[in-house]
């Protein structure tokens, strides 16, 4: 059963179809650098896969096997801008960790990620049996630092200089929220 969540006119998080494959395909392989990859994890290089594996990859992840998409798309007017995603770091203890990533630059900086995450991390709260939800990040992407704070995630952990990108060490971040945090703000 496919599902969407709509926030406002301008925002909305789904489910992934089929037919979304080449898009998404074309938004996270069409540039040998793409400018998001900046942002998201640079330290590790982008590693082209053909069309082929992403297809038959994507459609594993669209079967249903009891849980909720691991990846969704976001979409900005019926435009894909980008995805949210989720992964166990260790399930039999529910540690969940999420992701964003907003592929066209010209979303950034207007919203459209806080309000796709805060869609994301109220439908995994209310999905999954979770205690906390957690994102990791970077020092040197100060955005998506920002992004978690206005979503009221904490700082659990700065593991230092572990970090290397340009010729430069940051830091990872760690930040965290509890469901009874999320739900007495979303009150």
């Amino acid at each position: 059963m496919s599902e969407t969540m709509v926030l406002n006119h301008n925002v909305l998080i789904r489910e992934i179809e089929q037919e979304d494959i080449p898009e998404l395909y074309e938004l996270i392989y069409e540039e040998e650098q793409p400018e998001w990859k900046k942002w998201d994890a640079p330290y590790f290089p982008l590693e082209h896969v053909s069309y082929t594996a992403f297809q038959e990859y994507t459609c594993k992840e669209i079967l249903d096997d009891g849980e909720p998409s691991h990846r969704m798309i976001i979409q900005v007017n019926d435009e894909i801008v980008g995805t949210v995603n989720y992964y166990w770091e260790h399930k039999p203890s529910n540690w969940m960790e999420v992701g964003i990533v907003i592929y066209k630059p010209k979303y950034w900086n207007g919203g459209y990620g806080t309000a796709a995450l805060k869609m994301w991390i109220d439908y995994l709260f209310n999905k999954l049996p979770i205690v906390r939800v957690g994102l990791t990040t970077w020092s040197g992407n100060e955005r998506m630092m920002k992004v978690a704070e206005k979503l009221g995630m904490q700082l659990e952990g700065r593991l230092r200089k572990c970090r290397f990108y340009n010729n430069t060490y940051y830091d990872s971040i760690r930040m965290g929220l509890l469901r009874e945090e999320w739900m007495t703000q979303s009150d």
